[in-house]
Parts: C-alpha cells; sequence; structure tokens
C-alpha cells in the first residue's frame, strides 16, 4: 500500500490479572506470576472449571466518579480504567487538540452476561416490570467504546469491532488503517472483557475448551503436551495510536510503530481453526508483506497460544507454513500461560506485551511449558530471554468464527 501515513504507539494502559497498570503488569510478567487463581465469583460446586484468571483490587472509584461507574459493568469500567493510563502516558493535552480528529476503537467480544443472568431471574419470576432500565445499555458490547469516548470527550470516529477472541487485534488494526488513510490522527484503541459468570462458564465448558485442571501452575500451559484447555481470563488494555507527524510535532514518546495488519477468515468452523493452519498464515503474510519486509527479518511471535488442542497444534502449523525454516529461529510465547485468556482483551494486552519486549529487549518464559509432542517442535520459550534484540514483532490471535488478526509491530528508530 502506497501513500498511507505512518502510525505509532504513544500511550499505553492495562487492567489485568497480574497488574492494574502497564508497569505493574509488566514487572509480574517479567517475575513469571501466575493471576490464575480459584474462581470467587461464583460457587463452582457444580461446574467442571475451578480455576479464572480474575483482575484483583480495582476499585472504579479510583479511574472515574462513582456515579459513572454505577452505571457500567466491568467491561466498560475495565477499558475507562484502562484508556485513563493510556492517555496519561500519552502525556496528551485534549484541550489543545481537535477532538473530532481522536477516535475510538474499544472492542468487547461478549459484552455483559452477568446482567443478563440477574436481570433474567426477575422474568423468570413473573416480574419483567422490574428489570433494570439500563439492562440493554449496560450489557451490549459496545458500550465500552461509548463509554470511553463519553469519558474524555473523544467525537472522532467509534467503533466496536467483535471478533471473539481476535477483538482486540482487529480493533487496533481497523484504528491503524483509519488513522493510515487520513479519517483520524490518533485512535484510543484496544480491548476488554469481564465475562467470568455462571453462563460463560458453564457455556465455554460445555464446548470442552476450559480447563479441568485445579492447580494454577498447570491450569494453562500453552503448547505443552499436557495442556487441557484455556482458562477465563478479564481486564482491559488499551492504546493510543498516533499518526507519525502529529507525533514528533507534540514531540511525543514514541515506544514503537505498527508496520502491519492482516485479517481474514477460515471460512471453515464456528469453533476450529483451520486445521493446516493456512488462515492464520495468510493474516501473519499479509501483515509482513504490508510492512515491505521478509519474514525472515521477524524476530519474535506473541502467538495466540491458548493451552486447547487444536489452538495450539494448528498454530503452529500457521507459523511454519507462514516462516518456513525461519520458523526454527523465531521466539514464540503466550501471554495467556500467565493472565489466562482474556478473550476480547486479549490481543490488546498481548499486542502491549510486544511493544514492552521490544522496548526491554526480553522475552517471556511461556509458564506452565515443559514438553512439547509431536509436530510441536517450534522454541516457545521455555525459558525467558534477555538482552535480545527484537527489530519485528508479530501479535497473533485467533477467533471462534473463524476471524484471525495479526499485528506487526517494529522498533522505531527516529528518522
Amino acid at each position: 500500500m502506497k501513500n498511507l501515513r505512518r502510525v505509532v504507539i504513544t500511550g499505553m494502559g492495562a487492567i489485568t490479572p497480574i497488574g492494574n497498570s502497564v508497569d505493574e503488569f509488566w514487572e509480574n510478567v517479567k517475575k513469571e506470576t501466575v493471576g490464575i487463581g480459584p474462581l470467587t465469583k461464583f460457587d463452582t460446586t457444580d461446574f467442571s472449571a475451578k480455576v479464572a484468571a480474575e483482575v484483583k483490587n480495582f476499585d472504579a472509584k479510583d479511574y472515574m466518579d462513582f456515579k459513572s461507574a454505577r452505571r457500567m459493568d466491568d467491561f466498560c469500567r475495565y477499558a475507562v480504567a484502562a484508556t485513563k493510563e493510556a492517555l496519561e502516558d500519552s502525556k496528551l493535552d485534549l484541550d489543545k487538540e481537535d477532538r473530532s480528529r481522536i477516535g475510538t476503537s474499544v472492542g468487547c467480544g461478549i459484552g455483559s452476561l452477568q446482567w443478563v443472568e440477574k436481570e433474567y431471574e426477575k422474568i423468570l419470576a413473573g416480574k419483567p416490570n422490574r428489570v433494570n432500565v439500563l439492562l440493554v445499555p449496560t450489557i451490549i458490547s459496545n458500550m465500552a467504546a461509548g463509554n470511553v469516548a463519553i469519558a474524555y470527550g473523544l467525537e472522532g470516529k467509534c467503533i466496536d469491532v467483535v471478533t471473539a477472541c481476535a477483538t482486540g487485534s482487529n480493533s487496533i488494526g481497523e484504528a491503524y488503517r483509519s488513522i493510515q488513510i487520513g479519517e483520524t490522527d490518533m485512535m484510543v484503541t484496544g480491548g476488554t472483557e469481564g465475562a467470568i459468570s455462571k453462563s460463560g462458564v458453564a457455556g465455554f465448558s460445555s464446548l470442552s475448551a476450559l480447563t479441568k485442571e485445579t492447580d494454577p501452575k498447570k491450569a494453562c500451559c500453552p503448547f505443552d503436551k499436557n495442556r487441557s484447555g484455556f482458562v477465563m481470563g478479564e481486564g482491559a488494555a488499551v492504546v493510543v495510536l498516533e499518526e507519525l507527524e502529529h507525533a514528533k510535532k507534540r514531540g511525543a514518546k514514541i515506544y514503537a510503530e505498527l508496520v502491519g495488519y492482516g485479517a481474514t477468515c477460515d471460512a471453515y468452523h464456528i469453533t476450529s481453526p483451520k486445521e493446516d493452519g493456512s488462515g492464520a498464515a495468510k493474516a501473519m503474510s499479509l501483515a509482513i508483506e504490508e510492512a515491505g519486509i521478509t519474514p525472515d527479518k521477524v524476530d519474535y511471535v506473541n502467538a495466540h497460544g491458548t493451552s486447547t488442542h487444536h489452538n495450539d497444534l494448528f498454530e503452529t502449523r500457521a507459523i511454519k507454513l507462514t516462516f518456513k525454516e525461519h520458523a526454527y529461529k523465531l521466539k514464540v510465547n503466550s501471554t495467556k500461560s500467565m493472565v489466562g485468556h482474556m478473550l476480547g482483551a486479549a490481543g490488546a494486552i498481548e499486542f502491549i506485551t510486544c511493544i514492552k519486549s521490544i522496548n526491554d529487549r526480553f522475552i517471556h518464559r511461556t509458564v506452565g511449558f515443559n514438553e512439547a509432542e509431536e509436530e510441536m517442535d517450534l522454541d516457545y520459550s521455555k525459558e525467558a530471554v534477555s538482552d535480545i534484540d527484537i527489530n519485528y514483532a508479530i501479535s497473533n490471535s485467533l477467533g471462534f468464527g473463524g476471524h484471525n488478526a495479526s499485528l506487526l509491530v517494529k522498533k522505531y528508530e527516529n528518522d
């Protein structure tokens, strides 16, 4: 693609199971902290899944006024909180900006299942007239983007991309496109989720997608031969994307450059990735082609890596299909080994992980990975690596419905 504007990252924010800021999250990543533990949001006696990666010590009043917080469910609260950190990190003075040129692209994969459960009990009890007046505006997934835009007066393009577990990556990718073609100069973008609920856990369990393991250290072990399903997580991750010249003009700190975005569909199955990995491979290839580089220039892949049999095997095939022999020189890891599967927020927190990895020259261990199986023969980061030059990193996300999204991040060099 020619004559497209360059896009850089100038701010980051996060609410995660291992930290309620980017710095806290990253320090715990380096310590290999596992944010998985006994599920506390409801009684799991009758449920096969007993653990989750829950956000801890989060108080919405630390990020917004009490009245606003009451009108939101967790997925919106997390998004607004992560946005607050990202905007503060960007040092952006909103009063000096044209807010109609600042857009929002914050996706959520599910929305609020908790409110649906709570209010539906009133209907079952024969009291439909007692259903909360805020039910609909609280449960619909676009309200994360809406509440973020309202909280900060962002009047530009405002969208909610919903592509299941690829939501965070697609949200960032579409924000990137918006800046590239000149629709906006800046985008507040990322993903959020807060769906650890009875119906969410029961539903994923019925698909045999969630692990039944109760030991937090063994529950999520991507690429390991003993992997047994994913762990539900929650939280939000938001970044500020900005047109390069706009960022330079205001003297912004630039963390990295987003140089490629690939999005495809397997068109194969509602829950299983394509077995040969070709759909995910095409997404990676498109991102690499857009960046104008060859596959051998990529140093690191932050994999979708859910710890399910199908995903980890088929994503491995996708990496091999994309990179050929270079696949064996790549560092591959899964951040989900520590934060679980944050669903709509997964791609966004893994995008931040790529940026931090580039800046700190550090690739974290895939915690829980000990022994691979046949076909699973890549370097899945059994140990952390420090002092490693990373010029290009890819973040992969795959979602139910066959959605594949890849983001290619480049080390920024002042030019």
